[in-house]
This record gives C-alpha cells, structure tokens and sequence, in this order.
C-alpha cells in the first residue's frame, strides 16, 4: 500500500470518516550544487519516488490536530494545539514541524480554520534525503487545501512563495537554518528530469536526466549515521559564508565569479578561505554539469562529482568517515563519479554507476563498510521522479 492510501485509511481509523484530501510530496537528491543554496547560488535536485503522505480534513475550532505513522508501526498522536497559539517553542518534538507549517501559513494571512491530519511518510530521516521538507511541503499543501488555495485554485500561491514560507517554518519554528534547495525540489521536480535552479532570481529549468536510457544508474548510499541541521555543523558553515560575504562586501558569495576566485581569497581571513573556494566552484560545477546533461554526456558528470566530494570534505569540511569510504569504495570498485549529499556530516551518497555494474558496487561497498566493523548501508536506485501533487 503506498503512502497515500495508507494514510487515507488510518485517517478513517482514527477519525471515524474519509479525509477531504491527501497530498503528498517527495524526498530529495540533489544531483550536485551543496551549500550554494543559502549562497544565492546554483543547484540541480531531483525528486525521489519515497513519499510522505498527509490525509486531511478540516474542522472548525481552529485546532491542529496530527498523529504520524512511526517506525514501529504504531500511530503516534500530538496533543491538538491552538493555531492562534503557535509560535516558536510551543509545540516542541517532531510534531513542531507541522506545527510550523501552520504557524507560518497562519502569519501570512492564510484563512486556517482548524484541521486533522494523518501522517505516512516513506523517505528514510536522517539520510540527507530530505525527509522533513517533504513533510513539511505535504502539509503546506493539505493545509492550503483547507483554506481552498491548494494550486490549481483561484488566488493559490505559487509554488515558490510556498517552499518560501516552508522554508520560514524550518528556520524560524524548527530552529533549522536550511536554504531553498529542498523545499523547492519537493515542490517543483518533475519526473525523469533535475531541476536547474537559480536560488537568487527564482528562474528555473527541467533538465531532461534519464540515467537509465544511456544505461548509468544513480545509486544512494545510506550510511546510516543520522544527521541533523539543527544539531550539525550547518548552521556554522552558512554564519561562516555570511560573514565572508560581508567582509567582501558582497550580498551573498555567489558574486564571487570562478575568474576572480583566486584574486579574492586573499581579502578573506584564512579561515573563511576554504567556505569561499567550495561555494564558487561548486556554482560552477552545476553550470557545468546542466551543460553535459543538455549534451546527454552523462558520463562526463562523474569527475564533477568527485570534485564535489573533495571540496565538501576538505573545503567545507562536512564529509565524514562514513561518507568518505561509501564513496572511495563506490569509485574504487567502478564508479563513474561518487560524492555525499546534503547538509553532511551523515546522511547518504551518490553513485553514478554502469547498470550491470550496480550489485558489484553495492556488495564492494558493503564489504568495505563490513571491514570496518561498520553497520551495513542501505542503498537504492534513485529514479527522477515527480514532485508534490494531490493524491485523492
């Protein structure tokens, strides 16, 4: 049973009838284009197939009612919370992600009434797959229902104002200092393609990426060391680039263009160096990668990812052991190209991989992650797949 019709039958469990709605939004892997997003930079994600799912239903007395499928199987409940009473600390938990959805909706003027939710969501947390962007954007959507401006309805927001206020309920509710990069892939991917997404102007383009038809696989490799941006060293690296941004006099490093990086550096303190080098050439890294991908030189990406790694685990400094050996061993077995995802310091990989090759990469990786007493990763192919939509 996927998520949607899963969630649309324990609503009807706990609640005694049918939800008006179910929406659901997708994980994410960006293919390549880490921590530029918060730089007003470039990136180029693509949506998963894993899916967290929201049944809804509105009610009247202005109340936020959720319960959350768990891992164990069991429906977890929160205690219902005022909407008018939101803000920031109340409520704590998991449940203050949702919360936060609607303490942001609420700010900006959305008619929210009251409503109960159910939530069954597929995308592994922790993994740098984006797991909470996609509940978030699942429920910005089933709220927005309730309020009859879900998109496709008369005065509904666009899509880039609700990965905006997505993004507030991260930042300023769930205390996550996250950019634009996940909330817009759940949102905006299509399938069977990356989005090219320029964070700054908000100008976007589908890029055709089928691995499969010139038969390359995109493999993800989850370490399973859980990660957290409110926890991690995130939130140190984006002070960092802001910091270096107003030493430069810059609005956001992203000015900084790959011809003038090197007579540049040298204005910076030594240790904001590194945080400069990564943000510049990765934004050229993407530019470069869309060009490939439009040429359809897929195999011609694999050295950018490696580049992506090495500047992410010495540059920026967010790799980790585990990372780092996922991808050695991916590229030492017959990987075309390897790098980490996400905010770092845990999470997943990537793989690009010939498809016949795939199980002998996969049982490499293993075996080196064996070798090192380490818990087996998971791995899985990523197919480009569609973003957020109404389900029922």
């Amino acid at each position: 049973m996927n998520p949607a019709d899963r969630a649309a039958a324990l609503f009807a469990d706990e609640h005694g009838g049918a939800p008006s709605a179910v929406w659901s939004a997708p994980g994410r892997v960006n293919l390549i284009g880490e921590h530029t997003d918060y730089n007003d930079g470039f990136v180029l994600p693509f949506a998963l197939p894993h899916r967290t799912a929201v049944a809804v239903r509105p009610r009247p007395d202005r109340l936020l009612s959720v319960a959350t499928l768990g891992s164990d199987g069991r429906l977890h409940r929160a205690s219902a919370v005022a909407i008018d009473e939101l803000r920031p600390g109340n409520p704590t938990g998991w449940v203050a992600y949702p919360a936060g959805v609607a303490w942001a909706l609420r700010d900006a003027g959305f008619p929210l009434e009251g409503a109960e939710l159910v939530v069954v969501g597929e995308v592994p947390t922790g993994a740098g797959l984006s797991s909470s962007h996609a509940l978030e954007c699942a429920v910005a959507l089933a709220l927005l229902d309730t309020a009859h401006q879900a998109p496709g309805e008369p005065n509904a927001p666009s899509l880039s104002d609700i990965a905006r206020l997505v993004q507030r309920a991260e930042n300023d509710f769930a205390g996550a200092p996250t950019g634009l990069l996940d909330q817009t892939a759940s949102l905006a991917c299509t399938a069977e393609h990356a989005l090219f997404f320029d964070v700054r102007s908000g100008d976007s383009e589908q890029i055709p990426f089928d691995p499969r038809g010139v038969g390359l696989e995109l493999l993800v490799i989850d370490t399973r060391v859980k990660h957290s941006h409110g926890e991690s060293g995130y939130g140190q690296r984006r002070q960092g680039c802001e910091r270096a941004a107003e030493l430069l006099e810059l609005k956001a490093l992203r000015d900084v263009a790959i011809g003038d990086l090197a007579a540049t550096l040298p204005k910076l303190p030594e240790e904001l160096r590194p945080l400069l080098r990564h943000v510049v050439t990765e934004n050229d890294r993407v530019l470069t990668t869309v060009d490939e991908l439009r040429a359809g030189r897929y195999a011609e990406i694999g050295p950018l990812l490696n580049a992506s790694h090495a500047s992410l685990r010495d540059d920026y400094r967010v790799s980790s052991p585990e990372l780092d050996l996922a991808v050695d061993s991916a590229l030492a077995a017959g990987a075309l190209g390897a790098r980490m995802i996400g905010g770092g310091f845990g999470g997943s990989a990537i793989a690009l991989v010939p498809v016949d090759d795939r199980p002998g990469i996969e049982g490499a990786i293993r075996n080196a992650f064996d070798r090192r007493h380490l818990a087996a990763p998971r791995s899985f192919t990523a197919v480009p797949s569609a973003g957020a939509g109404r389900d029922r």
